[in-house]
Protein backbone atom coordinates (compact mmCIF):
# COMPACT_ATOMS: atom_id res chain seq x y z
CA UNK A 1 0.00 0.00 0.00
CA UNK A 2 1.56 3.50 -0.60
CA UNK A 3 0.95 6.53 0.59
CA UNK A 4 -0.97 9.41 -2.36
CA UNK A 5 1.42 12.36 -1.18
CA UNK A 6 1.16 15.59 -3.75
CA UNK A 7 3.60 18.30 -3.16
CA UNK A 8 4.53 21.87 -4.87
CA UNK A 9 5.58 22.41 -8.22
CA UNK A 10 9.23 21.70 -8.20
CA UNK A 11 11.51 22.97 -11.08
CA UNK A 12 13.66 20.20 -11.07
CA UNK A 13 11.14 17.76 -12.90
CA UNK A 14 11.51 19.37 -16.02
CA UNK A 15 15.51 18.36 -15.79
CA UNK A 16 14.18 15.15 -14.33
CA UNK A 17 11.86 14.37 -17.40
CA UNK A 18 14.65 15.58 -19.80
CA UNK A 19 17.10 13.12 -18.66
CA UNK A 20 14.81 10.28 -18.06
CA UNK A 21 13.65 10.80 -22.08
CA UNK A 22 17.08 10.17 -23.01
CA UNK A 23 17.17 6.81 -21.15
CA UNK A 24 13.52 5.35 -22.58
CA UNK A 25 14.28 6.85 -26.23
CA UNK A 26 17.22 4.50 -25.81
CA UNK A 27 15.75 2.05 -24.99
CA UNK A 28 12.66 1.67 -27.33
CA UNK A 29 15.36 2.55 -30.31
CA UNK A 30 14.72 4.02 -33.68
CA UNK A 31 10.73 3.48 -33.60
CA UNK A 32 11.07 6.29 -31.24
CA UNK A 33 9.54 10.11 -33.02
CA UNK A 34 9.02 11.96 -29.93
CA UNK A 35 8.70 11.62 -26.06
CA UNK A 36 6.47 14.27 -24.13
CA UNK A 37 6.75 15.29 -20.60
CA UNK A 38 2.77 15.21 -19.44
CA UNK A 39 0.93 14.72 -15.82
CA UNK A 40 1.04 17.48 -13.45
CA UNK A 41 4.95 17.74 -12.93
CA UNK A 42 4.70 19.27 -16.35
CA UNK A 43 2.30 22.02 -15.43
CA UNK A 44 4.10 24.49 -13.09
CA UNK A 45 2.35 26.04 -10.19
CA UNK A 46 0.45 22.85 -9.20
CA UNK A 47 1.18 20.06 -6.75
CA UNK A 48 1.55 17.00 -7.94
CA UNK A 49 2.54 13.44 -6.50
CA UNK A 50 6.50 13.71 -7.94
CA UNK A 51 6.26 10.76 -10.66
CA UNK A 52 7.79 12.01 -13.79
CA UNK A 53 5.07 10.72 -16.69
CA UNK A 54 6.53 10.84 -19.93
CA UNK A 55 4.20 10.04 -23.09
CA UNK A 56 6.26 8.23 -25.97
CA UNK A 57 4.95 8.58 -29.52
CA UNK A 58 6.28 5.65 -31.45
CA UNK A 59 6.05 4.59 -35.48
CA UNK A 60 4.61 1.42 -34.53
CA UNK A 61 3.62 -0.04 -31.15
CA UNK A 62 4.12 -3.96 -32.04
CA UNK A 63 8.55 -3.28 -31.75
CA UNK A 64 7.87 -1.89 -28.27
CA UNK A 65 6.95 -5.21 -26.57
CA UNK A 66 10.90 -6.59 -28.33
CA UNK A 67 11.91 -3.55 -25.70
CA UNK A 68 10.44 -4.65 -23.10
CA UNK A 69 14.39 -6.25 -21.57
CA UNK A 70 16.08 -2.83 -22.32
CA UNK A 71 13.20 -1.14 -20.78
CA UNK A 72 13.60 -3.63 -17.53
CA UNK A 73 17.63 -2.97 -17.85
CA UNK A 74 16.77 0.29 -16.52
CA UNK A 75 14.12 -0.22 -14.36
CA UNK A 76 11.46 -0.08 -15.71
CA UNK A 77 8.56 -2.81 -15.26
CA UNK A 78 6.17 -3.41 -18.17
CA UNK A 79 2.50 -3.67 -17.42
CA UNK A 80 1.21 -3.92 -21.26
CA UNK A 81 -1.72 -2.15 -22.13
CA UNK A 82 -3.09 -1.68 -18.05
CA UNK A 83 -6.21 -0.65 -19.21
CA UNK A 84 -5.91 1.66 -22.44
CA UNK A 85 -5.90 -0.26 -25.62
CA UNK A 86 -2.85 0.43 -27.65
CA UNK A 87 -0.60 1.88 -24.84
CA UNK A 88 2.22 0.05 -23.47
CA UNK A 89 3.13 1.68 -19.98
CA UNK A 90 5.80 0.75 -17.53
CA UNK A 91 7.02 2.13 -14.16
CA UNK A 92 9.68 2.51 -12.49
CA UNK A 93 10.63 2.61 -8.65
CA UNK A 94 13.36 3.91 -6.91
CA UNK A 95 15.56 1.55 -4.77
CA UNK A 96 13.65 2.87 -1.84
CA UNK A 97 10.38 1.51 -3.61
CA UNK A 98 9.45 4.66 -4.43
CA UNK A 99 7.13 4.92 -7.57
CA UNK A 100 9.58 8.03 -9.75
CA UNK A 101 8.43 7.41 -13.73
CA UNK A 102 5.58 6.36 -15.69
CA UNK A 103 6.25 5.88 -19.36
CA UNK A 104 3.13 5.60 -21.82
CA UNK A 105 3.64 4.57 -24.90
CA UNK A 106 1.15 5.11 -28.15
CA UNK A 107 1.80 4.69 -31.66
CA UNK A 108 1.86 7.81 -33.93
CA UNK A 109 -1.83 8.84 -34.39
CA UNK A 110 -3.88 7.63 -31.64
CA UNK A 111 -6.57 9.99 -30.39
CA UNK A 112 -4.61 9.69 -26.80
CA UNK A 113 -1.47 11.25 -27.72
CA UNK A 114 -3.84 14.20 -28.50
CA UNK A 115 -5.63 14.04 -25.30
CA UNK A 116 -2.73 13.72 -23.26
CA UNK A 117 -1.19 17.26 -24.85
CA UNK A 118 -3.92 18.93 -25.21
CA UNK A 119 -5.17 18.40 -21.46
CA UNK A 120 -1.26 19.79 -20.53
CA UNK A 121 -1.12 22.21 -22.78
CA UNK A 122 -4.78 23.94 -21.85
CA UNK A 123 -3.81 23.50 -17.84
CA UNK A 124 -0.57 25.58 -18.37
CA UNK A 125 -2.34 28.33 -20.33
CA UNK A 126 -5.55 28.62 -17.92
CA UNK A 127 -3.71 28.79 -14.42
CA UNK A 128 -6.87 29.28 -12.68
CA UNK A 129 -8.01 25.87 -13.75
CA UNK A 130 -4.55 24.32 -12.91
CA UNK A 131 -5.04 25.57 -9.46
CA UNK A 132 -8.60 24.45 -9.28
CA UNK A 133 -7.11 20.80 -10.18
CA UNK A 134 -3.86 20.99 -7.63
CA UNK A 135 -6.63 22.07 -4.84
CA UNK A 136 -8.84 19.09 -5.78
CA UNK A 137 -5.72 16.69 -5.22
CA UNK A 138 -4.58 17.95 -1.94
CA UNK A 139 -8.39 17.27 -0.89
CA UNK A 140 -8.29 14.12 -2.39
CA UNK A 141 -4.78 12.97 -0.88
CA UNK A 142 -5.63 14.07 2.69
CA UNK A 143 -9.05 12.03 2.34
CA UNK A 144 -7.95 9.20 1.13
CA UNK A 145 -4.02 8.97 1.88
CA UNK A 146 -3.66 5.16 0.95
CA UNK A 147 -6.60 4.57 -1.20
CA UNK A 148 -5.40 5.17 -5.19
CA UNK A 149 -8.79 3.91 -6.29
CA UNK A 150 -10.54 6.63 -4.11
CA UNK A 151 -8.17 8.93 -5.20
CA UNK A 152 -8.38 8.31 -9.04
CA UNK A 153 -12.02 8.31 -8.86
CA UNK A 154 -11.85 11.47 -7.22
CA UNK A 155 -10.28 13.18 -10.49
CA UNK A 156 -12.19 11.80 -13.11
CA UNK A 157 -15.16 14.24 -13.43
CA UNK A 158 -12.93 17.17 -13.17
CA UNK A 159 -10.57 15.62 -15.48
CA UNK A 160 -13.47 14.70 -18.08
CA UNK A 161 -14.81 18.11 -18.04
CA UNK A 162 -11.08 19.60 -18.82
CA UNK A 163 -10.74 17.34 -21.46
CA UNK A 164 -13.55 18.41 -22.86
CA UNK A 165 -12.73 21.88 -22.82
CA UNK A 166 -9.29 21.38 -23.75
CA UNK A 167 -10.20 19.89 -26.76
CA UNK A 168 -12.37 22.56 -27.79
CA UNK A 169 -9.68 25.13 -27.12
CA UNK A 170 -6.47 22.96 -29.16
CA UNK A 171 -8.89 22.81 -31.93
CA UNK A 172 -9.91 26.35 -32.33
CA UNK A 173 -6.23 27.49 -31.39
CA UNK A 174 -5.20 25.38 -34.56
Amino acid sequence: MRKIEVVPHNPAWQAAFELEARCVAAALGANVAEVYHIGSTSIPGIYAKPIIDLMVAVGAIAPVDRQTPAMGERGYEAMGEYGIPGRRYFRKDNAAGTRTHHVHVFEMGSDQIERHLAFRDYMRAHPKEARAYSDLKQMLAKAHPTDIEAYMDGKDGFIQAIDTKAALWRSLAF
